[in-house]
């Protein structure tokens, strides 16, 4: 039964091909031809003609005509289409429902703690090979599961268009052959950066799954058995994204230039942006001074004053002053 999608069941698809291959005939003669009884072959007629997929003539005896398939066939089957999307929708919102309703009720569903360093290592490789669009990584000095350079997944990641950002912490470029690791992560398309220390090990695919020790792990710990948790879409992973966000905000880039040497793993910024004059105008400004008045205490054009703000604003990466006078106090500008 190849028209059953249309809503055609199996005798009537064989009457609708005999008569298609007929053009026309009675009910008498698709009975003698398809081997059913004559009253069975008059009922299976009507069906086909309550579904508009044969036409009957007015005179006796009565001929059935085959409707064209591309008329009789071809609605029916988008009409079945359009339905089995809406319904394909349906069910995936259905199902997206329960699991959420799963995930409330059972602990296990949001939070899974793996134990070991080879099946540490398995479920870090698997959250990668799995990603497709973000990798979001602190690395800490010290490995528990992946030795520096081990990490291979990364690079059929970052070929098949996975962005990865990574933290490093300033004690990682202490552990052997890790500056070198570094270049090559930055050098197939890794964002990396580093910060003077991290708060723990963190791994997270698509902001939708996360892995992080529960105990500290490395010398300091126990190597032998990490005890990690996997940390599906719940309000942990939101706390541990936007923790990686904090972070990745105060980092220094690091760079790698055609010698393979890098650049920021010392985890210092670049110096202090601010002269004397940008400062006293920071401090008037977020005084609540207004410009013009600025302008006159400092003995500057009013044009020269909104000039440097717009400076500040770009050095800072805010879009308004309100985001200028924040970002000034986060960075100790004032």
């Amino acid at each position: 039964m190849t028209l059953e999608a249309a809503g055609v069941t199996g005798t009537e698809e064989t009457v609708y091909r005999l008569l298609v291959t007929l053009g026309r005939a009675t009910a008498r003669e698709v009975a003698d031809r398809s081997g059913l009884e004559p009253e069975h072959a008059r009922h299976v007629l009507d069906a086909l003609a309550a579904k508009n997929l044969v036409s009957q003539s007015d005179g006796l005896p009565r001929h059935y005509r085959p409707t064209p398939p591309d008329v009789a066939l071809l609605p029916r089957l988008k009409r079945r289409a359009d339905a089995l999307d809406l319904a394909r929708a349906e069910a995936t919102a259905l199902l997206e429902s329960y699991r959420e309703t799963v995930r409330r009720q059972d602990l296990g569903q949001l939070i899974e703690v793996i134990t070991g360093a080879e099946a540490l290592r398995q479920h870090l490789r698997q959250i990668q090979d799995g990603a497709r669009d973000e990798m979001l990584w602190f690395c800490k000095a010290q490995y528990v599961a992946m030795p520096s350079g081990s990490n291979r997944a990364e690079y059929d990641a970052l070929a098949r268009g996975v962005r990865y950002r990574v933290l490093y912490e300033k004690a990682f470029f202490d552990d052997e052959g890790a500056v070198d690791n570094v270049v090559e992560g930055v050098r197939a398309g890794e964002t990396a950066r580093a910060v003077p220390h991290l708060p723990l090990r963190l791994a997270v695919a698509d902001r939708a799954i996360a892995i992080c020790p529960l105990v500290p792990g490395g010398p300091d710990g126990s190597p032998e058995e990490p005890t990690s948790a996997l940390v599906r879409d719940s309000n942990l992973l939101a706390a541990l994204v936007a923790l990686f966000e904090r972070y990745w905000e105060d980092a220094v880039p690091l760079d790698v230039d055609d010698t393979g040497t890098v650049a920021g793993t010392d985890a210092a910024g670049p110096p202090d942006p601010l002269g004397p004059t940008d400062r006293r105008i920071l401090a008037l400004l977020i005084a609540g001074v207004a410009d013009k008045a600025v302008a006159t205490q400092m003995g500057l054009s009013r044009r020269t004053v909104q000039r440097r703000i717009q400076r500040l604003m770009e050095l800072a990466g805010a879009t308004t002053r309100m985001q200028l006078a924040w970002q000034a106090a986060r960075r100790g500008w004032l």
